[in-house]
């Protein structure tokens, strides 16, 4: 099979067809129309084997993942997603292979109504590139940059497990087996909040989606806002399968540097607390309030409001952390 043959059987075929998209896959460029008042988030991320997943993850993860880490970036910025291309790299052609990585990704796609409208296929080492394409009303935009003094840190659902499962595959700790799969599932099929980006641009002065830890991207807020936080650690949102595996101390600890948890990390103004509460309570989505922002420029952790040293730091390439 050559690569022709390769991206017309597994993905030109696939659930969505967008209206927007006047021309999908098989041309050298694809057209998309887009009208009305919107502004296009764009986003690219590369997964690359043993560095953003083990070479032993499964083809249906893998696919699902590349495009999750995609749509968790424009649920940062509030938007809508639309449109993605993938590049993908394989060192040869394994039809079964292929079949199940075309299943994560058309999973996904069909469940946030997303479009794959082209990319590029090559042979070589395993990797994995996307671009992610959404849209928000011109007035209406999540960044990084809007945080004030006095503000509150939130983030949507538990944290940590993801950066457990990576600590039991690595041999590090052991998880009990009743409690192996769940714990798996959350680094390998991570969930993208999309419905929680979509409400919070109405109400966050910022956000961020938590790929490289909880301590790193909030610095992204900090550095971005000019503002500091602290963070009141018996407040982390942490599973109980993490806090029993490791202790509530060295629990936190992960919460803090580790990633791959894509959940949102956002603040709100005390004005806009209640409405962002109350609408993210009616969807069914489950936030914690985990700090406040102030003026100081640095990041501070208390335990029951005695302060607590940063002893972590999150994910950064080029870094001695940088592989799984």
């Amino acid at each position: 099979m050559k690569e022709f043959d390769l991206i017309k059987r597994f993905f030109t075929e696939q659930g969505v067809k967008r209206k927007d998209v006047v021309l999908g896959i098989g041309d050298d460029c694809a057209l998309v129309h887009v009208s009305g008042r919107n502004n296009i988030a764009v986003t690219t991320d590369t997964l690359i084997a043993g560095v953003h997943f083990p070479h032993e993850t499964s083809p249906r993860a893998i696919g699902h993942k590349s495009i999750a880490v995609s749509l968790s970036d424009l649920a940062a910025m509030g938007a809508d997603p639309t449109w993605l291309s993938l590049a993908l790299t394989v060192p040869e052609i394994d039809e079964k292979w292929l079949e199940e990585f075309c299943a994560g990704v058309f999973e996904l796609c069909e469940y946030y109504n997303v479009q794959l409208i082209g990319g590029d296929t090559t042979q070589g080492p395993l990797s994995i590139t996307v671009t992610a394409q959404g849209l928000t009303p011109v007035d209406k935009h999540i960044t990084r940059s809007g945080a004030k003094a006095g503000d509150w840190l939130y983030v949507t659902g538990e944290i940590g497990d993801a950066a457990l499962a990576l600590k039991h595959i690595q041999g590090e700790i052991t998880i009990e087996d009743v409690f192996k799969e769940q714990i798996v599932s959350k680094l390998d099929y991570p969930k993208p909040r999309v419905l929680a980006g979509h409400i919070l641009r109405d109400y966050a002065s910022s956000a961020i989606d938590l790929s490289d830890g909880l301590i790193s991207d909030l610095g992204h807020i900090c550095k971005a806002s000019a503002v500091g936080a602290n963070i009141v650690m018996e407040d982390l949102p942490i599973s109980s399968v993490m806090s029993d595996t490791l202790g509530h101390e060295q629990a936190a600890q992960v919460a803090l540097s580790g990633g791959d948890d894509y959940e949102l990390l956002f603040t709100v103004s005390e004005d806009n607390k209640v409405g962002m509460e109350t609408a993210l309570a009616n969807s069914g989505i489950a936030i914690t309030c985990i700090g406040q922002l102030n003026a100081s420029e640095v990041i501070t952790t208390t335990f029951n409001k005695k302060p607590v040293p940063i002893t972590v730091s999150g994910f950064e390439h080029f870094s001695s952390n940088s592989t799984v």
